[in-house]
């Protein structure tokens, strides 16, 4: 997923975000289950539409992914790149142009029931500064729908045993090094589930659960174990956390 620019961030950061090139979506098991929870937490539309943002929504696809099991919610995709946004408008009937920092989203304040923030965070210059912006425009008691690689993977316990640089983690926007894997996504940070509980937790929200989800690139004869480890949260492939404003 892709994200709004961060204050500052170096031209050829911005560039790097404008890239086609760039993966700007997140696989669709991981994207069904946090609608699934986010779906949970919010209850049928019958009992009154909520209004959904999906922050970072890149080219649209988790949230066209979550729309059916959103269904009669208002689903509304922001993102910083302009090619992102063009192809999401192709799957949303709603996505505008916004960002994190620099003057903030343009919404309003407590104007929207849930967020979901998918593979984003870790994308960020300033994290802080995005929750921050986030729980101005949640309502008192919104969701958050975090999702965030872990650190601590299953795979990358391993990795860092035998001195290998952990998948997810990047030390170059132009090529890979030292660590598995063929794309150059961007990521600029990484958590472990504690961290992530910990930081949520500090920026006024109050953490409901943590779930894990298991991701794409895995190689086919390990998925099994992949999926297996989404059992206890703190190793699997990815991190959903699901938060509420306080």
């Amino acid at each position: 997923m892709t994200t709004a620019a961060p204050r500052g961030a170096p031209h050829g950061l911005r560039d790097f975000y404008e890239d086609p090139a760039v993966p700007v979506a997140s696989g669709t098991p991981r994207s069904l289950r946090q609608a699934r929870m986010l779906a949970a937490a919010l209850g049928p539309a019958a009992s009154g539409a909520r209004t959904v943002l999906d922050i970072g929504c890149g080219d649209g696809t988790a949230a066209a992914t979550a729309a059916p099991v959103l269904a009669g919610h208002r689903i509304v995709g922001v993102d910083w790149s302009q090619d992102a946004l063009a192809r999401a408008r192709t799957r949303l009937p709603y996505a505008v142009r916004g960002e994190l920092t620099d003057g903030g989203l343009p919404f309003r304040s407590a104007c929207a029931d849930a967020v979901l923030f998918s593979e984003v965070v870790e994308h960020l210059v300033d994290p802080d500064a995005a929750l921050d912006e986030i729980r101005r425009i949640l309502r008192p008691g919104g969701h958050l729908m975090l999702s965030t690689p872990n650190l601590a993977a299953w795979y990358n316990r391993a990795l860092l045993l035998a001195g290998v640089q952990p998948v997810f983690s990047e030390v170059s926007l132009r090529a890979i090094h030292g660590r598995p894997g063929k794309e150059v996504v961007g990521h600029l940070r990484l958590c472990t589930a504690r961290a992530l509980r910990e930081f949520v937790a500090a920026s006024g929200f109050e953490v409901v659960r943590l779930r894990g989800a298991p991701f794409h690139g895995v190689p086919r004869p390990l998925r099994p174990l992949d999926r297996l480890a989404c059992r206890i949260p703190s190793m699997a492939s990815i991190l959903l956390l699901h938060a509420r404003r306080t």
